[in-house]
Order: C-alpha cells, then sequence, then structure tokens
C-alpha cells in the first residue's frame, strides 16, 4: 500500500514540476502576458525567417492547413502545393511522375 501511495505522489508531483516549468517558460517569453498559457492561435513564436510558427498568419489568424495529396509512385505524402500533377495522378517529384509513367507504358506494350 505504501508502495502504490508513493507511486501516486511522485505522480503528481511530477505533473506539478511540468505546469511550473511551462508556465515559466510562458511568461520568459516576449510579448507573453502573466496569466495566459500557450493556445493555439495566440502568442506564436516567431521562427527565423521572420514568420509565425503553429498555423497563424501575420494578421493573428489562423491559417487553414494545407491539404497533402499521396504520391502515386512511392506513397509519400506532400503538400498539394509542391505536387506534381500529370493527369489525374499526383507525384511527390517530377521524377517519380517521370518513372510511373515509363513503368505504366512499358506494361501497356505488348511482348514480342
Amino acid at each position: 500500500m505504501r508502495q502504490i501511495f508513493l507511486l501516486v505522489l511522485l505522480f503528481v508531483v511530477g505533473q506539478w514540476f511540468v505546469k511550473a516549468l511551462r508556465r515559466a517558460q510562458t511568461q520568459s517569453r516576449p510579448g507573453a502576458q502573466p496569466g495566459q498559457g500557450a493556445q493555439p492561435g495566440q502568442g506564436a513564436a516567431r521562427n527565423a525567417n521572420g514568420g509565425t510558427s503553429g498555423g497563424t498568419s501575420a494578421s493573428g489568424k489562423a491559417a487553414l492547413p494545407e491539404p497533402m495529396v499521396r504520391c502515386a509512385e512511392c506513397g509519400v505524402h506532400a503538400p498539394r502545393s509542391e505536387s506534381v500533377n500529370a493527369g489525374e495522378r499526383s507525384f511527390c517529384s517530377s521524377e517519380h511522375a517521370r518513372a510511373y509513367d515509363a513503368r505504366t507504358t512499358a506494361q501497356d506494350r505488348p511482348a514480342r
């Protein structure tokens, strides 16, 4: 019984410690106001390029996530804006579009 009590006590103290560290980190951040936690869309940190991270735009409105498409050749998911479209298929790169086209063309040819 004593061991269970000790484990519960260690868990509670660990949770309190983690929350205290998060509070201290939020308050030490420039532009953070006391009493505000790190909520999505508020107080987004600036990245190295000067933009904001965390899915917020410069105006403070939450930006919608970009749709991802699956490469027909390798199966990797890539943002739609960075993908290469060939017909109805999407690819992660132009090399995979060419490889897919070459493979399907070779399969369509009759054997000699």
